[in-house]
This record gives C-alpha cells, sequence and structure tokens, in this order.
C-alpha cells in the first residue's frame, strides 16, 4: 500500500503541541477530564464501526447497549478512550453523535464520531477553491463545516444546464433552455458518499471531469490530466435492514471509474481516498484516541488499538494495513538506532527509506505500536454463518470487494480475533488486556 502514501503528503500538519487545536481539524488535546483514582488505567483505545455491529440501519443490534454498559462507569464516563470510525458521509459528526447517544444510552461527544470526509478538513489547498460536491443529506453544510468556503451542489449544476440531466424523461425541459453561467468554473470534486440519483451524479461529474470544470464548453476526451477528485467512503456493499448487504458508494465509484475509463481510455486518478481502509483514516483515529486519554488524564501511553467491525473488506482490511503501518515504522526506528551505532563505530549499513518517513512528518506520531481487528458477525460478514473457533482457517482465497487502488492480500482480511457480537467483542479485549474497570 506504499503507492497510496503520496496521496497524504502535502496535508497541514495534525498538531503542533499536545495543548493546541489540530491543525484546524476540529480535535483539542486539552486536560478536560479528571483523572479516576485508584482504578484501572488502560493503554488500549478502542475504535468502532457502526452499521453492521452497533445497529442496522435505524435497528440497534442488542449486543452493542449491553457492551457500551461495560465501558462506561457509574458517573457516564468512559473506562477506555473510545471512538466511533464509520465511512458514513451524509450528515454532519454532530448529528451521528446525537443518535448514537440514543442508541447507546451514554453520552458521544461529536469528537469521538469519526466520518469518512473528517480527514478533509486537513485538505487547506482547496477550502478557498470552487468544489464540486456529491452525495446526499446536507452536502453544502458537511462541506462548509469541514472549511470549505466555495462549494457547489449537483443540483446547483441541474439548474444551471438543465439540458445536461437527459436520462430521466420527466425530469428532461419541456422547452429549449439556455445555460446559465452564474456558477463559477469547478476546480476539484469531493465525492462524499452515494447519491439519491445515480444517473444525473454520474452524468454531471464525467461532465465537470471532461470540460476541466466549465460546463459551458464541449468534452474534451483526449489524454489530459483532469481536476483533483477525493473521495470518501470506499464501501462496495454495506448492511441495513435488509437480509442481504445493500450497494454503498464503493459501488458507485466503480462505475463512476469505468464510465470514465470507457469514454477516454485513461483510469481516473484519486487525489486523496479516505475513509476505511485508508491509513489516513486509522492515523486520524489514533490521534483522537490519545486525545481522549489525555482528557482523562490518563498517565499510560496508548500502545495498542482494537478495531472492531463486520466488514473484512474494509474494518479488518483497514486495520490490519494500519497495523502493518505501525509494526514497519517500529522497524524503521530501529533501523534508525543501528545506523546511528553504526556511525559512531564506522561501520556501514544500508540507509534508511527516507521517503516512508515524507507521510509522518505531516502528523503527530502515534504512540500505538499495533492495530488489532475484530470480526463480529452481525454485519456484513455472514450472520448465519457459525463462528469459525480458529481465526487462522478464514478466508484465504475470496473475490476482493476493496477499491481498485488497493491491493489484495489475503493476509490482511484475516481477522485476529471472530466474535458474535459486539458484546463479545468488548468481552474478549477486556479478557485479553487483564483489564478490570472496577
Amino acid at each position: 500500500m506504499r503507492g497510496l502514501l503520496p496521496l497524504y503528503r502535502g496535508l497541514s500538519p495534525l498538531v503542533s503541541s499536545p495543548g493546541t487545536r489540530a491543525g484546524g481539524v476540529g480535535i483539542s488535546c486539552g486536560f478536560h477530564g479528571t483523572r479516576s483514582i485508584n482504578k484501572a488505567q488502560p493503554n488500549f483505545g478502542l475504535l468502532f464501526d457502526i452499521d453492521g455491529v452497533l445497529v442496522r440501519g435505524r435497528i440497534p443490534i442488542p449486543a452493542a447497549k449491553k457492551a457500551f454498559s461495560k465501558l462506561v462507569d457509574s458517573k457516564g464516563q468512559f473506562v477506555v478512550p473510545v471512538v466511533f470510525v464509520t465511512n458514513a458521509g451524509n450528515c454532519l459528526r454532530q448529528t451521528k453523535a446525537a443518535k448514537l447517544s440514543h442508541i447507546l444510552g451514554v453520552q458521544i461527544e461529536p469528537d469521538q464520531v469519526i466520518m469518512s470526509h473528517s480527514p478533509l478538513r486537513m485538505f487547506k489547498k482547496y477550502h478557498n477553491k470552487c468544489v464540486l460536491v456529491s452525495g446526499q443529506g446536507p452536502v453544502l453544510e458537511i462541506a462548509k463545516n469541514l472549511g470549505f468556503n466555495n462549494v457547489i451542489s449537483i443540483d446547483m449544476l441541474r439548474e444551471s444546464f438543465p439540458l445536461l440531466d437527459m436520462v430521466d424523461h420527466n425530469r428532461r425541459p419541456k422547452l429549449p433552455s439556455n445555460p446559465l453561467s452564474n456558477l463559477p468554473k469547478v476546480e476539484a470534486v469531493v465525492l462524499f458518499g452515494e447519491p439519491i440519483r445515480w444517473e444525473t451524479n454520474l452524468q454531471l461529474i464525467i461532465d465537470v471531469l471532461l470540460t476541466d470544470g466549465n460546463l459551458s464548453s464541449v468534452h474534451q476526451t483526449q489524454k489530459m490530466p483532469h481536476l483533483p477528485l477525493l473521495a470518501c467512503n470506499m464501501d462496495l456493499m454495506w448492511m441495513a435492514e435488509a437480509h442481504s448487504p445493500r450497494f454503498g458508494h464503493g459501488t458507485f465509484l466503480v462505475c463512476l471509474e469505468n464510465i470514465y475509463k470507457k469514454i477516454t481510455g485513461e483510469d481516473l486518478k484519486y487525489e486523496a481516498l479516505m475513509g476505511k481502509p485508508s491509513e489516513l483514516t486509522y492515523h486520524f483515529a489514533e490521534y483522537t484516541i490519545r486525545c481522549k486519554a489525555m482528557e482523562r488524564e490518563w498517565k499510560n501511553p496508548i500502545t495498542s488499538l482494537y478495531a472492531i467491525g463486520d466488514n473484512l473488506m474494509t474494518d479488518i482490511y483497514g486495520a490490519n494495513l494500519y497495523n502493518r503501518y505501525l509494526e514497519e515504522r517500529i522497524a524503521r526506528e530501529d533501523s534508525k538506532a543501528v545506523a546511528k551505532i553504526a556511525t559512531a563505530t564506522g561501520s556501514t549499513v544500508p540507509e534508511v527509506d527516507e521517503v516512508e518517513n515524507m507521510w509522518e512528518s505531516e502528523f503527530a506520531l502515534p504512540s500505538a505500536t499495533s492495530c488489532k481487528s475484530i470480526l463480529v458477525c452481525t454485519g456484513v460478514y455472514n450472520p448465519k454463518a457459525e463462528v469459525p473457533s480458529d481465526a487462522n482457517q478464514c478466508i484465504q482465497e475470496m473475490v476482493f470487494h476493496g477499491h481498485r487502488d488497493f491491493r489484495f492480500d489475503p493476509a490482511l482480511v484475516e481477522p485476529g480475533h471472530i466474535v458474535k457480537d459486539v458484546l463479545e467483542a468488548v468481552e474478549v479485549i477486556f479478557e485479553q488486556e487483564k483489564f478490570s474497570p472496577q
């Protein structure tokens, strides 16, 4: 996955110091909580997926409330640092936090919720450009909340260029229409999540890419770089109330990529891909976990992360990918230490690959040394299958549902544990960590 690292370069730093606001990302690491005296202090944090783990569509999963009763004390404060990492992207994190609070019976703060689009706060170089956003829900408000100041929606494009949306005969203009030229030239495209009318969004996004953001002009299909494209949420499928998984934003991206290539003969290129399984999203989550621990004034560094999810291709793949990154970072640090000793003794050793460190230089370095994956059977992963007693017998050969730009590696979809539900996941973690909050 090293090929993805250049996507993260050039971002603004996440943090300059532990007590300052994180480079505009909306996370504060000040000390706001009160340390629990004479109670076990955790050195691990929990990353929860939402759909298929805590809820199915709008229906809570029964085990979720029981699990979270184990994660808070008598005052309703978390006994371990907890964040929610979801690939949902069609609502504000405040809205998601309020819904989670109601479902779980626990107070969830907005800064505990990491949406698929949350890392866009760091892409400041696009915040003052004219950006087209695609998705559903309050997309303009979401974009402005993330720091974008000049935003255009698909509906705004339709109103200005009504002749471009021709698939639905009932929505075609009845009379000839002249394009309205009151919109500025689009300079970048941000894809938040699956839209309602796929044909409209696919058509107009392709139009924007093939006209270099000027819909008054005709398509230019010859080889040329297209506008910057940033995509959130790569889930091919997700689990709602239906018996089988439903199409996710990843399916929409498959359509967009194949239409673009069919027309131009060229691959669609992304400036950045975020949401699970992107390393960028897990790094953002790790930083948030540390912030929550600091707020409580817990002294132990957070060295272990546990990611609980229902989707092999996003939750498990992403956690294992980030775990591999953490292992490689430790190995590089060890190599540097060896290099320093060798320099002092006059020996020669291979140079440490500095290119790998360019991503790290943009962020506060993680304290975590591992990220362990736990798969629940209440969502995308077949809930009627028997739970294998040995996780090593899990998937070895399978159809890869991950995004086109992520390489399939069987080891990355191998969960550390397979459990029945989120309650069992929490119990396994407490047992692994020998942690008793009482």
